[in-house]
């Protein structure tokens, strides 16, 4: 074997040797990002079920709080009053008009079920003769399937779903009825977050078995008025490119809310 034949030998197992380094390392990246993109997505989600629970436990106690057994205790046995709110206006003997407000509880509901689920209002999109429903209470309605029949200017039309969820509510709303554009049809209920979520490790970082969120909660004087603030962040982020002293807000360890500002934003948002 000359030495041209041994070298080209050579070189091109090199070449093999090189292109599979290349080629690994880019997949290496590429499974790196895309742990990272997994792993960041869980974190998010955890971090706007600790929100939304933040905001209701503040719209019952009149606060927020850094106390998990608190807050995991209320997402667990708390209660959430249903109320209405209405003001009547009445002509004083004066001549002046007052404005009386009452407040009516309407139901009591676990705070579980506010948190976890949601209700959305189907209304009628336009004027028309109702032509009918196309599903019951109790059924799952998903988003773009078809949910009512109205006749428009003579012409049927299929109005479809907007949510997906469970239908629990529907108007006594009858074929050949006459409707107008808002008016209520149905209601349905859709979760907004998965209901086996483990609530007793709600203060755990997803991808950790023993790094927590760091929460703060206080009352801070802004413009002289005592104002709630709430923040909730990741100490450890497993993206190494986030960073605390990043001016990018959005670079930065995820995160919602602020020790100073009155907000819940989070800063993947």
């Amino acid at each position: 074997m000359n030495v041209t034949k041994i070298v080209s030998i050579l070189f091109l197992i090199g070449s093999i040797g090189l292109g599979y380094y290349l080629v690994s390392s880019v997949k290496s990246t590429i499974d790196e990002r895309a742990l990272i993109a997994e792993r960041e997505a869980a974190i998010i989600e955890k971090l706007m079920l600790i929100r939304e629970a933040e905001i209701v436990y503040q719209e019952v106690n009149g606060n927020y709080t850094s106390d998990w057994d608190k807050l995991i205790d209320f997402i667990e046995n708390g209660e959430y009053p249903i109320i209405q709110k209405k003001e009547t206006v009445v002509t004083l003997s004066y001549g002046a008009d007052s404005s009386i407000i009452t407040i009516d509880t309407l139901e009591i509901i676990a705070a579980k079920e506010r948190i976890f689920k949601e209700a959305y209002n189907v209304n009628s999109a336009n004027n028309g003769i109702f032509q009918g429903f196309k599903l019951k209470v109790g059924d799952y309605a998903t988003q773009g399937s078809g949910a009512y029949s109205l006749n428009q200017n003579g012409k049927d039309v299929t109005h479809k779903f907007k949510k997906s969820g469970v239908i629990t509510n529907i108007q006594d709303v009858f074929e050949g009825s006459q409707v107008s554009k808002g008016d209520l049809l149905m209601t349905i209920v859709a979760n907004k977050f998965d209901t086996n979520t483990d609530v007793s490790k709600l203060a755990f970082v997803p991808g950790y078995d023993d790094v927590k969120f760091q929460i703060y909660a206080a009352e801070v004087d802004k413009s002289g008025s005592l104002v709630d603030v709430i923040e909730v962040k990741n100490p450890k982020p497993f993206d190494p490119t986030r960073d605390e002293d990043n001016e990018a807000k959005n670079k930065q360890p995820l995160r919602f809310g602020s020790k100073t500002d009155v907000t819940t934003s989070g800063n993947w948002e």
